[in-house]
């Protein structure tokens, strides 16, 4: 295929602003851009789309997704205004007597500042015979009934599940639950929605599935996007097994790739269980003042060092500060390869540490919108430090975006105004020095791809405005956060994704 008339996204230039260079056509052979240039001659029968002066640039990635949660969150109970128990509980009451005769998964609740804690003795107060399940709005606890709780052969308790006992029931709520929406069609409707917003490739770390699930996933229709599957210690050994190493097809299609081995080190800040160097300043968990590690030191160095002799990467959860320094301290020690999940509160000597380690860091920048009026009560005084995203890029970090959706929603232009402007309201910036500029979010977005080149897999999209025009002010984040109004088309390898 030939593209022609089309403007690049100067995402290789080295100042802001729109690009002055003009109209090139870009040649595509096999999944393949061969040459860029003005006025290309057209080749005997080769297809052609007139880009009529539109933007052209590289694909966008989420490097962090749990898509199964992601393609499921639509039909669940919104629970993300409620702002006590008694709230959500009574929000439970009304789905109950509307679907009487199923189960509620609810997603999105945040105690944190919850004047009392959500209790089980709550919820089966409700008098329903119905599994209950209620997901914390970052994924690190469910707060179930009994009921529920016998259904997925969990202790009883009048406390929420969290952590690594939660992560490992997480797998089982298909099979408890019924019809949980995540067949291949669900998934294919997921990628589908994802490609109008100019996303070409995502990383998924759903906890639950193995390499046979992503390959019969795959097979039965939902392969429209490329596709990273990542693995956790507890589908390790099948991996190994099998001889993959990250970036290996899982099958025939070299789209659908072998991606990190996950590790989930520490906690969350929601739940006072992300692992920091100072105590929470309010709430703590009795006895894990800072919060808590999910593996001993030698676990983690245990873990790391198998992949490394695998050839698989290591994407390590690391939230709080002494988690960070942890995993790099695990990652010097074994050599092996990949990046930390999120950094959200981190040590300007250990930003320096992740640059000369060649660690990578994925940043999901929409969690420092929900984050922000909670960092500053549970972490006053190290507000600075979170999301140091200026600090990173200047010490040479290579840095990748993503949601963490069903977190926050799978969005790559939230997370680039995000990045960009660290405002989600009307008040100023939170932080403003460690904000990047449009061309850098947009850049870290791409899967390391700059300015449509020769030699690039033909993973594209076609805006009708140029992202880049703007100073990255509250205007500019706002016209960003509504980009996916001007993806045109979207190509995976070549092929059309979504054509508006």
């Amino acid at each position: 295929m030939l593209i022609r008339d089309a403007r690049l996204v100067a995402l290789t230039a080295a100042v802001d602003g729109p690009a002055d260079a003009g109209p090139v056509d870009v040649r595509i052979e096999d999944g393949v851009v061969t040459e860029v240039g003005p006025a290309l001659p057209p080749r005997a029968d080769e297809p052609s789309y007139d880009a009529g002066g539109r933007w052209l640039m590289p694909g966008l990635w989420d490097q962090h997704v749990h898509l199964g949660q992601w393609t499921l969150a639509s039909a669940r109970l919104d629970l993300a205004s409620a702002r006590s128990s008694a709230e959500a509980v009574a929000a439970v009451r009304e789905r109950l007597a509307e679907w009487p005769d199923l189960p509620v998964i609810g997603w999105g609740h945040r105690p944190t500042a919850w004047p009392d804690n959500p209790a089980v003795s709550d919820l089966d107060a409700i008098g329903t015979d119905q599994p209950i399940v209620l997901i914390a709005g970052d994924g690190h606890h469910g707060w179930l009934n009994t009921t529920a709780l016998h259904m997925l052969a969990l202790s009883t308790r009048d406390s929420v599940v969290s952590e690594g006992e939660w992560f490992q029931a997480y797998g089982r709520l298909a099979g408890v639950m019924g019809s949980d929406g995540t067949g291949p069609d669900a998934y294919r409707r997921s990628m589908e929605a994802a490609a109008a917003q100019g996303v070409v490739g995502l990383v998924d770390l759903e906890f639950s599935g193995g390499v046979a699930d992503w390959v019969e996933r795959w097979s039965a229709g939902a392969d429209l996007l490329r596709i990273r599957h990542a693995c956790y210690a507890d589908g390790l050994d099948d991996v190994l097994a099998r001889g993959l190493r990250s970036g290996d097809p899982l099958g025939d299609d070299p789209r659908l790739t072998m991606g990190p081995l996950k590790i989930i080190s520490d906690g969350s800040l929601n739940t006072r269980t992300a692992w920091c160097c100072e105590p929470y300043a309010e709430k703590a968990v009795p006895g894990f003042e800072e919060g808590q590690p999910n593996q001993t030191p030698a676990e983690l160095r245990a873990l790391l060092a198998r992949a490394a002799e695998g050839g698989l990467d290591v994407a390590v959860h690391a939230i709080g500060d002494r988690a960070v320094t942890e995993a790099l301290d695990a990652f010097a020690d074994t050599g092996a390869r990949g990046g930390i999940e999120h950094v959200q509160l981190t040590t300007r000597d250990d930003v320096r540490r992740l640059a000369e380690l060649g660690v990578r860091a994925s940043v999901q920048p929409a969690h420092l919108l929900d984050d922000r009026d909670v960092t500053e009560r549970l972490w006053p005084g190290r507000a600075e430090r979170c999301f140091p995203l200026r600090w990173m890029l200047d010490a040479g970090v290579d840095v990748v975006l993503g949601s963490d959706a069903p977190v926050s929603p799978l969005d790559p232009w939230l997370a680039v105004a995000a990045a960009v402007h660290r405002s989600g309201d009307e008040r100023e910036p939170w932080h403003p020095e460690q904000s990047i500029t449009a061309r850098e979010a947009l850049a870290a977005s791409t899967d390391g791809w700059g300015t449509v080149a020769a030699g690039q897999p033909a993973d594209l999209v076609l805006l009708d405005a140029d992202p880049l025009d703007g100073t990255g002010d509250r205007a500019h984040a706002e016209a960003l956060t509504a980009f996916a109004d001007h993806v045109v088309v979207t190509w995976v390898a070549g092929e059309t994704a979504y054509s508006r």
